[in-house]
């Protein structure tokens, strides 16, 4: 769990939609949709550990360490653990190979109780703006590209798959409630 301090102050998404065909696409393919559209996100989430500097009585202490574990906490979300690479490593010198890789946690991104969708890091950008006197980030921006996870990427049975499936039914219930929906362009039915 690394809850944000503050909202976002801009949320970029873009969807890219998963046509039926390729390059040179069949005119009878031209409306089909093969999946779900392959939907970023990007926002920069600002850290301050002002807040932390003073003591907050019956809290326990940071110990001076500033933004280091949200910090932490966010990295460590786009690596394997140190067990698994030192698992790769022992399973190599023993000449064995490792066939499917260890599957990481979950990540689920909360923007509102509209918006919980599971997401996968794609690009995390970490600037730290101050320092306290032992050199412990007090202050940091990190710019965030996820990748919605869909039933294409992880199925229909893992729990992921689950919670893209009730993210996409609570869009479709929102544009039914203004008659917007799957058959309708602009202002017009079809």
């Amino acid at each position: 769990m690394i809850p944000f301090q503050y909202n976002p102050d801009t949320v970029t998404r873009t969807l890219q939609a998963q046509g039926a065909g390729g390059a040179g696409e069949d005119r009878l393919e031209a409306l089909r949709l093969k999946g779900p559209p392959r939907e970023t996100w990007r926002f920069d989430v600002e850290l301050d550990a002002a807040d932390q500097l003073e003591p907050v009585a019956g809290a326990a202490p940071m110990a001076g360490a500033g933004l280091f574990g949200a910090l932490s906490a966010l990295e460590t979300a786009v690596y394997p653990t140190s067990a698994q690479l030192v698992e790769e490593n022992r399973m190599a010198s023993n000449g064995m190979l490792e066939i499917t890789p260890v599957e990481a946690p979950l990540l689920v991104l909360v923007l509102g109780r509209r918006r919980v969708l599971p997401v996968r890091i794609t690009d995390l950008t970490v600037t730290e703006e101050a320092y306290d006197g032992e050199l412990n980030p007090i202050r940091a921006k990190a710019g965030l590209s996820v990748r919605t996870l869909t039933v294409d990427d992880v199925g229909h049975s893992h729990k992921a798959g689950a919670l893209y499936l009730r993210y996409q039914q609570s869009k479709e219930q929102f544009a039914a409630l203004i008659g917007y929906g799957p058959t309708t362009v602009g202002y017009t039915r079809i």
